[in-house]
């Protein structure tokens, strides 16, 4: 069966990560050491909580050390599966469905299977789907196998207005889109669309006068933030009920957004096919027709910002990330060409 008819259906409430295991440089917190090789990232390019360690992979220059299984965008009621590949199989891991791994950890276990999801190899077991402690780990605890020239996504200056920054981001903008989406009520949609607005009121006039959220450089911060705009015509906007204004209608975030997606590491790892087919097709609670949009005319993403006179080193003292590998590339149609 495609699509999940209990989207829409049921009162939104996000699930806290059940495997919150830590992969660390010396492994002694959880027993999982950095690696090279040993594990596989499991994403969905349609995922924004996923596109964040896509994104952070990227530029940190994990590809090699962490390699990568890309799931359909069409998930069904099975979990994410790996239809996209030969056999119906991921390659390395040998399975049909991501599920296959969180059984092979806890047999039974009742939660849902999301991503993003870190695998180990050897075992085929599930190690972490904790989207929200990955990517800092990524760009803390994995120093080691970082490429030259990497930048740090995640600097200790600035944890403090960093974590303040993405608390409020994630709260009323990564989750409250979600919130709006899948209300049950009148009252329960009218509260998250108020506190979307309200924070990307308050990220608006953050960027107004700076080029990125917390100091001169990209953090972790704008990684959070970008996932879920870069999303947000395509399907929050209308799917979501979330349309006081569309980002393009905003001048600052349609610039800023334009600007980070232009950015080597950010844009070469979107996928507006993937990400119109999953919501529109896969939330059948809400789009019962599972018809998905044509637009919107993605020819604008490709267009000049206008940032550089913000100023701001988008790498610090780092480097851009090299050229996207062969078979991760976004395939073209699924993206704006220049």
């Amino acid at each position: 069966m495609d699509g999940n008819t209990e989207y829409g259906r049921k009162k939104f409430k996000r699930s806290r990560s059940h495997f919150a295991d830590r992969i660390t440089a010396d492994g002694k917190e959880s027993g999982w050491p950095v690696e090279a090789g040993r594990y596989r990232l499991v994403v969905s390019r349609a995922c924004p909580w996923a596109s964040r360690v896509l994104i952070s992979r990227r530029l940190l220059g994990l590809e090699d050390a962490l390699s990568l299984g890309v799931t359909d965008p069409i998930q069904d009621d099975r979990s994410w599966r790996f239809t996209l590949d030969p056999g119906d199989r991921d390659p390395v891991l040998g399975i049909r469905f991501l599920s296959e791994a969180y059984d092979a950890r806890e047999t039974g276990y009742p939660g849902g299977v999301s991503v993003p999801a870190i695998v180990d190899v050897p075992s085929g077991e599930l190690v972490t789907n904790d989207f929200q402690q990955i990517t800092l780990d990524l760009a803390t605890e994995w120093t080691a196998l970082h490429r030259e020239g990497a930048p740090d996504l995640y600097p200790e200056a600035l944890r403090g207005e960093i974590d303040e920054v993405m608390e409020g981001v994630y709260r009323e903008v990564n989750n409250g889109v979600y919130r709006a989406g899948f209300a049950t009520t009148q009252e329960e949609y009218e509260a998250a669309y108020a506190d979307v607005f309200r924070r990307l009121d308050l990220v608006t006039e953050r960027l107004a006068g700076q080029r990125y959220l917390v100091g001169d450089t990209i953090t972790e911060a704008d990684i959070r933030l970008f996932t879920t705009v870069v999303r947000f015509d395509a399907v929050y906007h209308g799917h979501f009920k979330c349309n006081r204004e569309k980002i393009a209608e905003n001048p600052v975030l349609w610039a800023y957004v334009r600007d980070l997606y232009q950015t080597p590491g950010f844009g070469d790892t979107v996928d507006f096919d993937h990400i119109k087919r999953h919501y529109y097709a896969v939330h059948t609670g809400i789009n019962p027709t599972s018809i998905v949009p044509v637009g919107p005319d993605l020819s604008g993403w490709t267009e000049p910002h206008g940032r550089e006179s913000l100023g701001g080193r988008p790498f610090g003292d780092g480097t851009p990330p090299g050229p996207v590998p062969a078979d991760e590339r976004v395939p073209e149609g699924h993206r704006p060409v220049p």
